[in-house]
């Protein structure tokens, strides 16, 4: 599974079903095995980060540097989780845990003031100062119960979502 010249099998595409908790359907899944197919142009079985590139979409996304570290070398099976997160059916639960993985920089389990800044400087562009962004952030901090030295977790932003973060990204 995963190579241009390979077909999914039933049992491949109840696989990945699994794999992404359902989210897609059968024929979802065969439609985006043939988009992974494509993108694999060299039929290695994995996307490399120049081919995700590729996508118009996908490079004219401000996040999109930032995504690339997420998405290089996946496997078929890994591709479809990673897109699950975009899917309408996935669960708030599923989608702030992949918005998580994209403000925690440094991947340590950790998402600080710096990292938020970070992301959100990527994602809005000059749409307004650092200084604006920076005081939004800690009113939005300050009001869930954070300050600006606060470390987030995975966990703190499951009880209080962030939503600002959220309809950044």
């Amino acid at each position: 599974m995963g190579n241009a010249s390979s077909m999914l099998t039933q049992y491949d595409i109840e696989e990945v079903q699994e794999h992404c908790n359902k989210l897609f359907s059968q024929q979802e899944i065969v439609s985006l095995f043939q988009k992974f197919c494509q993108l694999d142009r060299n039929s290695k079985g994995f996307i490399s980060a120049d081919e995700f590139l590729a996508v118009p979409e996908f490079a004219m996304n401000p996040l999109s540097q930032r995504l690339l570290k997420m998405v290089d070398g996946l496997n078929f099976k890994d591709f479809v989780a990673f897109l699950s997160a975009f899917s309408a059916k996935a669960s708030l639960h599923h989608k702030i845990e992949f918005i998580f993985k994209l403000y925690d920089v440094d991947c340590n389990g950790k998402v600080s003031f710096n990292d938020i800044i970070e992301v959100l400087g990527d994602s809005s562009n000059s749409f307004i100062s650092d200084e604006q962004r920076e005081q939004v952030l800690c009113q939005l901090l300050q009001e869930a119960g954070y300050t600006r030295n606060s470390l987030l977790t995975l966990d703190d932003c499951i009880k209080v979502p962030l939503t600002f973060l959220i309809n950044q990204a």
